[in-house]
């Protein structure tokens, strides 16, 4: 199949028909650029709204932008489904000659540093449809997909064990070959009880002096929105704060980069707009001094940038703002929040008691000697891993 060309169409339907979302019925793979994004944008939103897994990273306010921005030499296609004319599921993915140093030629789903998910987002009932077809592609093109590799896909999630259930019925070795864990706040407790069994009353008693002393030195107030209203002032207050920090110092703030800005501020805008955001600041007299931006991909969350002025240190302002972000717990929209932030996080791990698997997984894929070779070493890296258990 040629670059940006369609993939052979799953048996949805006897004959593709026009679909409402711009695309005939079927599975299609194709170059970002070839595709009528905007014309995708309600049925990308419906989806967003009905996916078995959510995953704020891959919906449109978030995936445009950052094809846009960190897809200059035009890399990366979309993997679609559509029946009845909508968009049952996407996934960016990517065809990679390197993996892990060495020439193994791949199917890979799509990230970047800033994408913390990377599970498809599939409409429920679509899951299995959607690997069968995408695996089948991976097949078709034997001379460039030794296997499949996905990154960052949650372990105990309907769209992971249907690639696994597909694999299976089709006599495709599945090997996963990186696990990690990472923060997760789950309802089922109040914000109270919550930081009651997190924190021992020794540790609760130091932020509560804490906070008292913060509160010597001015008025402190939180502020949470979900609205578009002051979101340029934020976003600006946001970046500035960051480059004070550390981050700003080795380089590595968004502000630091010019991609990473204008991910930062066009992803945020875009989630405001439709209601998908969460602003939650820690301000002394009104000038902020922690941060927390949150996408809101119900029934989840992510969080997904946070910053603190680290002259106010030692009253531990990124923890008394997650302390307000326990809020959380009271929506009863929202089952759960993902941390996205590394395993064993300093911070963070103190107040989130529960933990989220993280897998990296290699499906066996492609034709002949090649797809033994990519068998071969999807076995030896999940060995690898588990010496390193």
């Amino acid at each position: 199949m040629h670059r940006g060309g369609l993939a052979q169409a799953s048996k949805l339907g006897a004959m593709p028909r026009a679909a409402s979302c711009g695309l005939p019925d079927g599975f299609h793979l194709l170059d970002w650029r070839k595709v009528d994004l905007d014309g995708l944008q309600a049925s990308w939103r419906r989806l967003g709204d009905h996916a078995l897994a959510p995953n704020a990273f891959f919906e449109a306010g978030f995936l445009v932008p950052s094809l846009s921005i960190f897809d200059p030499e035009e890399e990366v296609s979309l993997a679609l489904l559509v029946e009845g004319g909508q968009l049952r599921a996407v996934m960016p993915c990517t065809s990679r000659s390197v993996y892990h140093g060495r020439r193994l030629p791949h199917r890979a789903n799509w990230l970047h540093a800033n994408m913390f998910c990377g599970v498809p987002l599939v409409e429920a009932g679509y899951e299995e449809t959607f690997w069968t077809a995408y695996l089948a592609t991976c097949d078709q093109q034997a001379g460039s997909s030794w296997f499949a590799h996905f990154s960052r896909l949650p372990a105990d999630c309907a769209v992971t064990r249907a690639l696994e259930k597909v694999s299976l019925s089709q006599h495709r070795q599945m090997q996963i070959v990186h696990r990690e864990s990472r923060a997760v706040l789950n309802r089922g407790s109040t914000p109270e009880t919550h930081l009651a069994q997190a924190m021992t009353p020794k540790v609760r008693k130091e932020l509560r002096r804490q906070r008292r002393r913060l509160e010597e030195l001015g008025t402190v107030e939180i502020a949470r929105s979900r609205s578009q209203e002051g979101l340029q002032r934020w976003i600006e207050d946001f970046l500035l704060l960051e480059t004070k920090g550390w981050k700003g110092d080795s380089g590595s703030s968004l502000a630091s980069d010019t991609h990473t800005t204008a991910l930062f501020i066009q992803s945020l805008t875009r989630a405001a707009e439709l209601g998908r955001l969460e602003r939650l600041s820690l301000t002394l007299d009104g000038t902020p001094i922690a941060m927390l931006a949150t996408f809101l991909a119900h029934p989840g969350s992510f969080s997904f940038k946070t910053a603190f002025d680290e002259n106010y240190a030692r009253y531990s302002p990124g923890m008394q703002l997650q302390i307000e972000n326990l809020a959380l717990l009271d929506d009863p929209d929202l089952a759960w929040c993902d941390s996205c932030a590394a395993e064993g996080h300093p911070m963070i791990e103190r107040i989130w008691r529960d933990k989220r698997e993280m897998v990296s997984i290699t499906v066996e894929a492609g034709s002949g000697w090649r797809r033994q070779i990519g068998k071969l070493w999807a076995r030896i890296e999940a060995w690898r891993m588990e010496q390193r258990r």
